[in-house]
């Protein structure tokens, strides 16, 4: 199967971009609907996104940047913003978009249910603050896609 970022039945992938882990999403086949997919560990996900290309049909990928709420690129926008570099270097015939994603994160985190009970910081609270991390990771990618889905329709 040919990879082209001209065909419009391919499916599209978001990416919440991590320093240790990322979240994936993934439309369905009429890109009308984000599922939340996978939090990959973030060196990993080269590999990752090269299998679902593949298998899944994937044509399209959306990259949540973390601008500024100034809209300004940040220290963490051009973390990002490099490592989209290099995907589009290794998969020049995939098209990849740039999406600002402010807040993405803390909008799904705030949404979970209520606050977690655990105990003192750094104990096992701390490492409940990592799981929760990385299980909301998929869901800010999800959210970042939706968008992304619903604003393309309007346009």
């Amino acid at each position: 199967m040919a990879l082209s970022s001209d065909d419009p039945s391919g499916r599209v992938v978001a990416l919440d971009l991590g320093e240790g882990y990322s979240g994936v999403a993934i439309s369905d086949t009429g890109r009308s609907l984000a599922t939340p997919l996978e939090v990959v560990p973030s060196k990993q996900l080269t590999e990752y996104l090269r299998m679902l290309l593949t298998e899944e049909g994937v044509t399209e990928v959306v990259v949540g940047v973390p601008k500024t709420l100034g809209g300004e690129i940040g220290f963490q926008a051009q973390r990002v913003l490099a490592r989209l570099s290099a995907f589009r270097d290794a998969f020049p015939a995939v098209r990849f978009v740039e999406w600002d994603e402010r807040l993405t994160t803390r909008l799904v985190r705030s949404s979970r249910s209520g606050p977690k009970v655990g105990f003192r910081s750094g104990g096992r609270l701390g490492r409940r603050k990592e799981r929760a991390k990385e299980r909301v990771d998929h869901l800010a990618a999800a959210a970042i896609l939706q968008e992304y889905l619903d604003r393309r329709e309007t346009v």
